[in-house]
């Protein structure tokens, strides 16, 4: 969220908007993050409790998806061990307000990064080498996928594509 706000408004290219630099400044990238969704909970009238906002804080600390027992392992050095079902209740809650998605193909969460509507589809570039997730909102491709299910009667739940492949910075690395 955060992110793809800075990006357009310093005019920066397609790559920084979608897979953040090496070096980049993280910690500002995860408060600004944390910041909107806070915004976004309010505006709402939604809670972002505080188990949520560890479990949001845990996807933020990475641009790299992690399972619910990675977040359970990740929270436990802060604290005691969170149950499982607490886990996935606070993931459904981030889910169900566009602060996170699901990695289908990797059964894990990554925290959103982009502004588009809940049910717009979204397409992830998965990097094979770091493993770091871009999330690029495209209005063709949500059009395209928006009339071809129109068409044949058909209304997608989850509209998500995955593409695995090597990112700009492995590639140039």
């Amino acid at each position: 969220m955060a992110r793809a706000k800075a990006s357009k408004s310093s005019g920066a290219g397609k790559v920084a908007a979608i897979f953040p630099a090496p070096g980049h400044d993280h910690a500002r990238c995860s408060s600004d993050a944390m910041a909107v969704a806070e915004a976004s909970c309010v505006e709402r009238g939604q809670r972002l409790t505080p188990i949520r906002r560890r479990v949001l804080d845990a996807l933020l600390a990475s641009h790299q998806p992690l399972g619910a027992y990675d977040i359970i392992a990740r929270m436990s050095r802060r604290g005691a061990r969170t149950a499982p079902i607490t886990i996935y209740r606070a993931l459904d809650f981030l889910r169900e307000q566009g602060l996170a998605h699901r990695i289908e193909s990797r059964n894990a969460f990554i925290a959103c990064v982009q502004e588009h509507a809940s049910g717009d589809p979204v397409v992830f570039l998965i990097c094979e080498k770091c493993g770091i997730v871009g999330e690029a909102a495209s209005a063709a491709v949500a059009d395209t996928i928006k009339n071809a299910s129109r068409a044949a009667g058909f209304t997608p739940k989850t509209p998500v594509i995955e593409i695995t492949g090597i990112c700009a910075h492995c590639k140039a690395a």
